[in-house]
């Protein structure tokens, strides 16, 4: 395939959710009011996800298309959201290639095996659709039920995927991580290579299956200071974008901390960048440089307070995103796990109505 052709079934979604408001704010178009989504929407803040979650471990729930279709459809129902994200996890392809890697409650991704020598990239081999056949299965069951709103389909970047891989799991200062960057660049640009490609491979799976967008998470690169990620991330981060630029869809990075990385996190291949909620909106823009919509960034923590304390935070969000050439209203970072759902349904329609035109 061509960098400019696309599969039948990309050009049926994308035409069902081409004039969708998500969609023209992440190209920088005129919208007749401000998107919104919420990162983690779908998931452990909304009592039917428990529900239908209950005795169902973490990476089985996302390998069973019906269950990953009914709970990524859940806050689209609730909150009239404008675009439904893909309900997985970061370390869905990393299974699927075999890897022996679990999510423990409380704790987050486990691996049994550290990435550690050169003999151990042998276990990182390619990513073939037929891996993730439930993947596609499921995504075509969302876009035949979302209709006009679009999904976002997401991966983790390679970085953090490669910090949980060297570290056997979530870690506060990435030691093992940072001594392979630093002391063996060649194996770990190896590794960030092999990751990138393993990524890439998960993105054309469900852009080719429908998804109209895709975000990159990149959880932890905000640990880097930006010499490190220009050297050591950028390149690969940047390739994953590339891969998949040929589909035509909006590209979303988004990392937490990164407030120094912004610019790089654009340059790395961005259509639309995501701001956590440590930097106003236009000093981001200002950071990102022109060409690039933005997306955020209220603190997930805000929605804890009082309903007017909330509204007011927002307006601040808008009231800094008004002459921006494109924005997508989000959180800062994923919903907490404790949010009140009501008060993001109260969010949606409170940033829907303060941005009519």
């Amino acid at each position: 395939m061509s960098g400019n052709e696309r599969p039948t079934g990309q050009q049926q979604t994308s035409t069902a959710a081409a004039g969708s408001v998500f969609l023209k704010a992440c190209r920088g178009e005129p919208v007749p009011h401000t998107p919104v989504w919420f990162m983690r929407q779908a998931g452990r803040s909304l009592p039917e996800y428990l529900k239908v979650r209950e005795g169902i471990p973490m990476l089985e729930s996302c390998m069973r298309p019906e269950l990953v279709t009914e709970i990524t459809l859940q806050p689209v129902r609730r909150h009239k959201v404008d675009a439904a994200i893909y309900f997985s996890d970061i370390v869905v392809p990393l299974k699927a290639i075999g890897l022996d890697l679990d999510i423990k409650p409380g704790v987050g991704p486990v691996v049994a095996e550290p990435i550690r020598t050169r003999a151990d990239l042998q276990r990182l081999r390619a990513l073939e659709p037929d891996d993730v056949a439930y993947v596609t299965e499921a995504v075509g069951m969302l876009t035949g039920e979302l209709g006009s709103v679009p999904l976002i389909g997401f991966a983790g970047a390679p970085f953090t995927l490669a910090s949980y891989l060297v570290e056997g799991g979530p870690s506060r200062n990435h030691e093992h991580t940072k001594a392979m960057m630093y002391g063996e660049p060649r194996l770990w640009a190896d590794l960030l290579d092999r990751l990138a490609d393993i990524t890439a491979a998960f993105l054309r799976v469900q852009i080719e299956a429908g998804a109209s967008a895709v975000q990159l998470f990149d959880s932890w690169v905000g640990a880097l200071a930006p010499a490190d990620y220009r050297r050591s991330v950028m390149p690969a981060s940047a390739k994953v974008f590339d891969a998949v630029a040929g589909y035509g869809v909006p590209r979303i990075h988004f990392g937490v901390g990164t407030g120094e990385l912004l610019g790089l996190m654009g340059e790395a291949g961005a259509d639309v960048v995501g701001v956590d909620w440590r930097v106003p909106l236009d000093e981001a823009a200002r950071r990102v440089g022109g060409g690039r919509a933005l997306q955020g960034n209220l603190d997930p923590a805000v929605l804890f307070a009082p309903r007017s304390a909330v509204e007011s935070a927002a307006r601040d969000v808008l009231d800094t995103a008004r002459d921006l050439p494109g924005h997508v209203f989000n959180l800062g970072h994923g919903v907490l796990p404790s949010t009140d759902p009501d008060a993001l349904t109260r969010l949606v329609d409170f940033v829907h109505t303060q941005t009519q035109a």
